[in-house]
């Protein structure tokens, strides 16, 4: 069902030209969960920075009139209309100028405009969620929104495949010719594990750095703090990152990631012999509850100081 879609469909899906593009070279789809699969890999992983921007510049502010964005399609606007129809039908006076001087002062301090998957969400909602994300630094909150855009991407996908009724896509059900079906679950397009390096000091991605992935894998429970149990690490993987900061692959390609305790490391000392770490080694756990989960392990980085977040 899906012959026929061009770059303006999946333009109106994701404002990035060389996402719908790619969706394009890489299609058709005969199905909604192949077009997202496409997608995802697509968009976290071919589109640069120049095409997140792209995309988040075709979005309206929460409570803006969809038809101010300039050259934006009539197919965005009207599903943007819808998407905002909650959080507007919740709104009252006051509430809208809480959120356009909270969009403005947003904007201008990140750069974009703030992006979130508004389906569903009243106004109170989507402001909580501002104010809480206002005090993310730049890099952390630009990974957010693309996030966001990724989950407004997946819902508007869904409407393109519209000639079938279906639910909202997380937690979605599909209903074909009155009998309800579950709908296949996609098998994964990039390493469960993966990550990226930014320098904060320059404001730029960091390019070159060794990067090294390990598994613990000693019967006892730990690692425990304090005790180096270096022989009990297992090596499952190493890359180096490319000019946008991001890292090849570090384990295969598998749909369920075997719970336990993993740790990355990152040769900083490499990258800048003049900074205060050799090398910095993240520790995290897997639980069994999360095998099917990707977990994105950032590193946001400094001549003196790092911090690092779970991404998805």
């Amino acid at each position: 069902m899906a012959v026929g879609l061009g770059v303006n469909d999946f333009i109106a899906c994701c404002g990035s030209t060389k996402f719908a593009e790619q969706m394009v070279a890489d299609g058709p789809f005969d199905t909604y969960d192949k077009a997202v699969v496409a997608a995802k890999n697509i968009w976290f992983n071919k589109v640069d920075v120049h095409g997140w921007l792209e995309a988040f510049a075709a979005h309206p502010q929460i409570g803006q009139n969809p038809s101010s964005v300039a050259n934006k399609s009539s197919t965005s606007v009207q599903w943007s209309k819808g998407e905002q129809s909650t959080a507007l039908a919740t709104a009252t006076d006051s509430s809208l100028q809480e959120l356009y001087e909270w969009n403005s002062q947003y904007k201008q301090k990140f750069g974009f405009v703030f992006l979130i998957c508004a389906s569903g969400r009243s106004t109170p909602e989507i402001l909580a969620e501002l104010k809480r994300r206002f005090s993310n630094r730049p890099i952390v909150e630009f990974e957010i929104a693309a996030q966001e855009q990724m989950k407004i991407t997946e819902l508007r996908l869904q409407k393109l495949f519209s000639n079938v009724d279906v639910t909202k896509a997380e937690g979605r059900v599909t209903i074909l010719g009155g009998h309800l079906t579950a709908p296949s679950i996609p098998t994964r397009v990039r390493p469960p594990i993966t990550t990226h390096v930014l320098d904060i000091a320059r404001g730029c991605p960091a390019g070159g750095i060794e990067v090294l992935l390990e598994m613990y894998t000693s019967q006892k429970s730990g690692p425990v703090f304090g005790q180096s149990g270096d022989d009990m690490w297992t090596f499952q993987g190493s890359s180096a990152t490319d000019k946008d900061g991001r890292s090849g692959q570090l384990m295969k390609i598998v749909n369920e990631l075997t719970p336990g305790v993993y740790r990355i490391s990152f040769n900083t000392g490499k990258y800048n012999p003049d900074g205060f770490f050799p090398f910095v080694s993240i520790v995290f756990e897997v639980k069994a509850s999360q095998k099917m989960e990707h977990f994105h392990v950032p590193l946001l980085l400094s001549p003196f100081s790092f911090s690092t977040y779970r991404g998805s």
